[in-house]
């Protein structure tokens, strides 16, 4: 019995993508994960959304040799970062942008008073875990040689 397996694509048919429900959810996802975090890593340079500053916890601020704000554009960049890289690797940024959302999540449980923030962002963890689970099927790399 021998076993022969698909050739690995980057993405579904046109046809296969509207009768694929798990690959629409792919799709929402990963648009998710690029808007999002792009329009806030943008936001961090204009605080036009709220002040963001404000969300750092204290004694994070007390470790930073640079000011809150100085933070913030740093963290506006990543953010930047992560939306590009969910354009150009979905597979693995998904893992990066969970991992950098248990970061903020940290963050917040230990500043009393942004604990429904943490909820919401466990939320998003729980969506960028699933992105990148979803990606494995939907967003592999492609083999040398397929003409993909």
């Amino acid at each position: 019995m021998s076993h022969t397996s698909a050739p690995i694509s980057s993405s579904p048919t046109r046809a296969e993508v509207g009768k694929d429900p798990a690959h629409s959810a792919y799709v929402l996802l990963r648009l998710g994960f690029i808007a999002l975090p792009l329009l806030m890593g943008l936001d961090k340079f204009t605080n036009l959304l709220t002040d963001w500053p404000h969300y750092l916890a204290p004694w994070l601020t007390d470790l930073l040799p640079f000011s809150a704000q100085t933070a913030m554009y740093l963290i506006g960049i990543v953010e930047i970062v992560a939306a590009i890289a969910m354009v150009i690797r979905t597979r693995w940024a998904a893992w990066v942008v969970a991992a950098w959302l248990a970061g903020i999540i940290i963050n917040l449980l230990t500043y009393s008073g942004f604990y429904d923030v943490a909820l919401r962002d466990l939320g998003l963890l729980i969506a960028a875990v699933t992105l990148g689970l979803l990606a494995r099927k939907y967003n592999r790399p492609r083999r040398p040689g397929s003409g993909a």
